[in-house]
């Protein structure tokens, strides 16, 4: 496997958009790093929304595709994100329960606080980690894997995440990024069986870089 730190506006997987996938320039990289004659394997194990950054997980072979599906599908890859919110949570920490409905023409969630008919439950765990004078940053933890699910539930708690404006943020950041990092990954390897722990870096904007000693 490889594991990659993906930058905003990057897509993970090709799309309608034509443009450039990361998928394909990790395949580059590992046929000019490993000098491996003719097409290379890349399995995508799970994607960041394209104006989201950090931390992505690829197979480099068949079987490892598998082994990885199997562990996101059951819980064993633990990611932590960071997001830097408007407004900060009534509560420090917390868990958000909604049931998730997506509309596929907007490309955008809407989260309920009742169950109701292709709603899908979503659960994620929350704690403030820091704040500047005008934003929060929010450790965020997924317990269920939704469409845009960290965007819609703590845009449902009065607190989007800056830059989103789909979301509800008050402006654009000036990169088209949304300030939401897949900061941490941990897992154990399905073969070594060492544990994996790794950080993304921080983007290199000095919002972020002020919150670069937590």
């Amino acid at each position: 496997m490889i594991v990659v730190s993906k930058e905003s506006g990057e897509i993970v997987q090709a799309d309608k958009t034509g443009d450039q996938p990361l998928s394909e320039k990790v395949k580059a990289y590992i046929k000019e790093a490993y000098a491996k004659p003719g097409a290379v394997f890349l399995g995508v194990a799970h994607r960041l929304d394209r104006p989201v950054s950090g931390l992505v997980v690829f197979a480099r072979t068949s079987k490892a595709l598998a082994r990885l599906n199997k562990m996101f599908a059951n819980g064993e890859v633990h990611k932590t994100y960071w997001a830097i919110v408007q407004n900060r949570p009534k509560e420090d920490e917390g868990e958000l329960v909604h049931w998730i409905y997506r509309n596929e023409q907007q490309n955008k969630s809407y989260a309920l606080d009742h169950e109701e008919y292709a709603a899908k439950k979503a659960i994620l765990r929350y704690r403030v980690i820091g704040a500047s004078d005008r934003y929060t940053l929010v450790e965020v933890n997924l317990l269920t894997g939704r469409h845009h699910q960290i965007r819609c539930q703590l845009a449902a708690i009065g607190c989007p995440i800056k830059g989103d404006l789909k979301y509800g943020a008050r402006r654009s950041n000036p990169d088209g990024s949304i300030s939401l990092l897949a900061r941490h990954i941990e897992f154990v390897h399905p073969v070594s069986r060492q544990l994996i722990s790794l950080d993304a870096p921080l983007p290199d904007d000095p919002l972020w870089q002020s919150f670069a000693g937590l």
